[in-house]
């Protein structure tokens, strides 16, 4: 009944339009004023108690850094070099923007970010080059997911910090699965654009990848630089979130000089807003994090799931259902920020990795951002390429069945996510 009565007025109040945020707030209060005795002095106490945690502070620099990138030249130096490396071939131009969105993501940890830098130089490319709209951003919308789930994501921050999962390991766990997916969109893309006869470009010289490389070199040094430093020892991932920060700072101010030193401000305005806005879903999310703890509820649906004997199979098609039917009408940070504390426990009662969850949780998220209504990355695309919403809709199925088939794989072959971290003794 307290579920019940706790999940029904978080609908309710989402389907006013109200933001996720304030109605996982108001939730909690009312329900905390109106239906338990607990004491507010312990609220609080879990409030303050739940936001000291290191990690969250990887969360504002990893943002910080990917508007730097995104505002600093980065992203289009990237679509020179996967260009220079991949144009020549049937539907060159997406393949090139499959592989600038999975390095770009590599670097910046945010899908809305990766979407805005790639696709406002790529998607106009691409129809100046004879291709359709639509298979622009059929390409785009998809291959921008990858930025939740390529490391440093800021999505598996939120995963690690709720559920005290290592974030070293997490981000180690989303590199294999993050190549495989831009491996499937790319034959997609591929498979799409040969079938529909669209262009090819001239096939770069051995001397124009190498420029090309050399002036990106800045950009992709960030990915070693974030890694390596995390596997080699040399700081944790919070630290790594700050070097990335300075980094991308210095080289596009310093090196690539394509933000000048007074727009600095606007940039650290920017990204001061958007970890703000993350920051206050992530302290309501605390607070109904402590309310479902204190009625028992993830302790009540673990004793049911054991009771009822459900295999793990069943569970994570159980678990997928859900997220997917939450990708409807939730963003990625919510979903995780909610979803999380319930599903956790559930999943290591029934000995399922707590870093498999959260690669599983991450890739469901990011089906959510490739369909309506919610789908940030359809917007996004929506306002790059001044097309409908519906038309974009249709535009993606080939490339979002692909996603779902990548999911299952994900869902059925822990290994897949396990293997590296394994190797690196991680976990």
């Amino acid at each position: 009944m307290s579920a019940a009565l706790i999940f029904g007025l978080l609908f309710a109040l989402m389907l006013t339009g109200m933001p996720i945020s304030i109605s996982l707030g108001l939730t909690v209060l009312t329900f905390l004023f109106t239906m338990t005795e607990v004491p507010i002095e312990s609220v609080g106490l879990k409030l303050f108690s739940g936001l000291d945690n290191f990690g969250i502070m990887a969360i504002p620099f990893f943002i910080l850094a990917g508007t730097f990138l995104t505002r600093g030249g980065v992203a289009r130096r990237m679509i020179a070099f996967t260009t220079s490396l991949v144009g020549h071939l049937p539907g060159g131009l997406g393949l090139a923007g499959v592989a600038a969105c999975a390095m770009f993501a590599a670097i910046s940890g945010s899908s809305v970010a990766t979407v805005v830098a790639i696709g406002s130089i790529m998607m106009p490319a691409m129809v100046d080059h004879g291709y359709p709209k639509r298979f622009g951003v059929g390409v785009i919308s998809t291959s921008g997911a990858l930025g939740i789930l390529v490391p440093p994501s800021i999505i598996l921050v939120l995963y690690g910090v709720s559920t005290n999962t290592s974030i070293g390991a997490l981000f180690m766990a989303g590199i294999v699965p993050g190549v495989l997916l831009a491996l499937m969109l790319a034959a997609v893309t591929f498979f799409v654009a040969r079938r529909n006869g669209y262009p090819k470009m001239p096939k770069a010289t051995f001397a124009q990848q190498f420029k090309a490389f050399r002036e990106s070199i800045w950009g992709l040094s960030l990915i070693a630089i974030v890694l390596g430093g995390i596997y080699g020892g040399i700081f944790t991932p919070t630290e790594a979130a700050a070097v990335a920060a300075t980094y991308a700072f210095f080289i596009t101010v310093f090196v690539y000089k394509e933000l000048r030193l007074t727009e600095v401000p606007k940039v650290l305005l920017q990204a001061a807003s958007m970890s703000s806005m993350l920051l206050y879903i992530i302290t309501n999310a605390v607070l109904f994090s402590f309310l479902m703890t204190h009625e028992q509820i993830p302790q009540e649906m673990a004793a049911w799931i054991i009771d009822k004997n459900f295999s793990v199979w069943m569970f994570l098609l159980v678990v997928n259902v859900i997220l997917l039917l939450a990708g409807n009408v939730m963003d990625p940070s919510s979903i995780l920020l909610i979803m999380a504390p319930i599903l956790f426990p559930l999943a290591t009662k029934l000995g399922i990795h707590p870093v498999h969850l959260g690669i599983l949780m991450i890739v469901n998220t990011e089906v959510g951002l490739c369909h309506p209504p919610v789908g940030l990355n359809l917007y996004i695309a929506s306002s790059i390429a001044k097309m409908g919403i519906s038309e974009i809709t249709i535009s993606v199925l080939p490339w979002l069945c692909a996603m779902l088939v990548f999911l299952g794989l994900i869902t059925y072959v822990p290994e897949i996510s396990l293997w590296l971290p394994r190797l690196l003794g991680m976990i």
